[in-house]
């Protein structure tokens, strides 16, 4: 499928700006959705895309959308959906990490997941987990030797998740359906051990994750 989708990006930070600067560059019409549109962090997430890309309040970028993009830091994520008005039927992928502010844990976790919370918040979207095992730096840079980074995703709607296959793949990483929805209750943890070796075991951000089959 080589549909060019209008993407609204939630959050103009590390992931939100690394994604965007990606799929602006691979033809698709991007806006970030922020409280301000001119901030100088807009500004800064925008410069990359060279004219590609826009900025409008939450409730703007989200209504012209195929496709809405949750990264924002997890305490501003309800804020955010509720900002962006009605998401019937459109695609909302969750890059969100529940995590404690001292990377100790996650806030929500193993019952239920971050996603599952999202997906309530916006039952009418068509939620997909996906973007959140890996840091903002490897996105465009995924490739370890021979080996490409897996990008896990989950989600119940299969026509959502075969939409952001292509956009993990246009990130430079290998797509790897991980199930229903529910399963981000293990790809949330997942994010967390990344976040763990990178900062607490002190490895750095260069690693990834990788399924290898037989």
């Amino acid at each position: 499928m080589d549909q060019k989708l209008k993407i609204a990006i939630l959050g103009a930070g590390n992931v939100g700006g690394a994604l965007g600067r990606i799929w602006a560059a691979a033809g698709h019409e991007i806006t970030f959705g922020v409280p301000n549109p001119g901030s100088p962090r807009v500004a800064e997430a925008l410069a990359p895309l060279h004219g590609k890309g826009a900025a409008a309040t939450n409730a703007e970028a989200a209504r012209a959308a195929d496709v809405l993009v949750l990264s924002v830091p997890w305490p501003a994520a309800k804020a955010a959906i509720e900002a962006a008005g009605s998401l019937h039927g459109k695609i909302l992928v969750d890059c969100t990490n529940p995590l404690a502010a001292d990377l100790s844990g996650l806030l929500i976790g193993l019952t239920t997941s971050g996603a599952e919370q999202v997906a309530n918040w916006a039952p009418q979207a068509r939620v997909v987990k996906a973007f959140n095992t890996i840091g903002a730096g490897n996105f465009g840079n995924a490739q370890f030797g021979a080996q490409r980074a897996d990008g896990y995703y989950c989600g119940d709607d299969a026509a959502a998740k075969s939409v952001v296959a292509r956009l993990t793949q246009e990130v430079g990483m290998d797509p790897v359906d991980a199930g229903p929805l529910r399963n981000a209750r293990l790809l949330e943890p997942l994010a967390l051990l990344w976040i763990d070796l990178a900062v607490n075991q002190r490895q750095g951000p260069n690693h990834a994750f990788k399924l290898l089959r037989r």
